[in-house]
């Protein structure tokens, strides 16, 4: 995490704030089709590479995870999350462009791209083992953290909402994530562009309800996330309270693995990107982050602050006592379900469902990427096999070895991003100022302003 934060504020500073002073700008670029850009090199639009990346975030980090920071650390957990996200921003920006400057075609016509290319190309034949330990370790957490981790969690919702058995659950994944995956980068990047954002709104539509029908109890949730993120918060009864840096810690970490930033995995779809300049698919991708941290994850966090279900005391807004034992996904289920009846914990179990599916798809353009890396194109079948193996398993095992071995490999693909990043600091303010030089972007960033 002291890694993973201190390179957010080193390259923030270095580039001067960018994800704050031209958020309006990167927004403008990821949603607003240019003509330059759609003839540009690439196997896809900005837009669907920013929605495949997407996919992959909005997962049930999203519902679960933050949940999980809240009941861990308190209300203030919430902040430290933003706080992390902002700054992760740039740390995001930077891996974009840097993908699209050491991109490579390989021999199947479509890009390649991520940080074991610019680790390798950038920084040198000699840091190939840093770039080779990358892609060694992203691959196994795409079969860990963005498959069978997901698979599980899916089969369990199934299960429990719609009494589906784990197999059924397994075989049904197993068929409609083939279908997808052996359809290529086009086929992934296609369903991801229509998926997520319809996802995305159930769910957030689903949250505003919520916060329309207590509009009143809004102010003073932020109250309580403002004032915990620096004042513990008291025991009281049974309840052992929580100090300040159980927030920051969990805000934190939760924060990391729900916005992806310094993961290394937007680098490898942002090389499939149509655009005139790298700085300009940063700028797409850096909005990424934005969205699920500050927007989706906020949505989760304030629906359980606003209704009480982060007190494990078991407090409630409308004086309906919860389960203590509740966690994670049940506990945001149980807070919709609260307000909103048996409709809201559709609305999770469903987002669930489909958050966790979206997910997979897109960690198997990562998984495919790092494999094709080490052992080349003509092999990336055998990956796929592998992933639909690990999808059916995650169905039906349990996980928890899974897991402990999945978050050791995300930390272990973080740590050489991260070096190569910093090593690689210059080459991103170069293009960015090369970038921000041109007449014609001054002028279209006076007009936005």
């Amino acid at each position: 995490m002291i890694l993973l934060v201190g390179t957010g504020l080193f390259l923030t500073f270095a580039l001067k704030g960018l994800q704050f002073t031209k958020l309006w700008y990167a927004f403008k670029l990821a949603f607003t089709p240019d003509k330059e850009d759609s003839e540009a090199e690439g196997d896809v639009s900005n837009f669907k590479a920013l929605m495949t990346s997407l996919a992959g975030m909005i997962g049930n980090g999203n519902i679960a995870g933050i949940a999980t920071a809240i009941t861990l650390g308190g209300p203030g957990a919430l902040f430290w999350m933003w706080v992390v996200g902002l700054i992760g921003m740039s740390t995001k920006y930077a891996e974009a462009v840097l993908a699209q400057i050491y991109r490579v075609k390989n021999p199947n016509g479509e890009y390649s791209s991520g940080p074991m290319y610019y680790i390798e190309r950038g920084l040198g034949k000699k840091w190939k083992p840093l770039a080779i330990g990358f892609a060694f370790f992203a691959g196994i957490a795409a079969l860990g953290t963005g498959n069978a981790v997901q698979s599980n969690t899916i089969a369990d919702v199934m299960d429990n909402s719609f009494h589906v058995t784990g197999w059924v659950t397994g075989v049904l994944l197993v068929i409609l994530t083939g279908l997808i995956i052996f359809g290529g980068i086009k086929r992934i990047s296609n369903v991801a562009g229509v998926f997520v954002p319809v996802l995305a709104i159930l769910y957030i539509a689903g949250s505003m309800l919520i916060l329309i029908l207590n509009f009143d109890q809004i102010i003073p949730a932020f109250g309580l996330i403002f004032h915990h993120a620096f004042t513990p918060v008291s025991a009281a009864g049974g309840f052992t309270g929580f100090v300040v840096t159980q927030a920051i810690q969990h805000g934190v970490s939760k924060g990391i693995f729900s916005n992806e930033a310094g993961m290394g995995t937007v680098a490898m779809i942002a090389g499939n990107a149509k655009t005139s300049h790298p700085a300009k698919q940063g700028l797409v991708a850096m909005t990424g982050t934005f969205i699920v941290t500050i927007i989706v994850c906020s949505m989760t966090g304030l629906v359980l602050v606003i209704t009480g279900f982060w007190d494990p005391s078991g407090g409630l807004l409308s004086g309906v006592e919860h389960n203590a034992n509740l966690d994670g996904g049940a506990l945001t289920s149980a807070a919709f379900g609260a307000v909103l009846g048996v409709i809201g914990e559709y609305i999770v179990s469903i987002s669930v469902v489909f958050f966790g599916f979206s997910t997979i798809i897109a960690w198997y353009v990562y998984g495919s990427k790092s494999f094709e890396y080490l052992f080349g194109v003509k092999y990336v079948g055998i990956y796929g096999i592998l992933f639909l193996a690990a999808t059916y398993i995650g169905s039906v095992a349990d996980l928890k070895l899974v897991w402990a071995f999945a978050d050791m490999a995300n930390a272990l693909m973080i740590i050489p991003n991260l070096i190569g990043l910093l090593l690689l600091y210059k080459v991103v303010k170069q293009q960015t100022e090369n970038y921000f030089a041109n007449p014609i972007e001054k002028e279209q960033l006076q007009k936005n302003a």
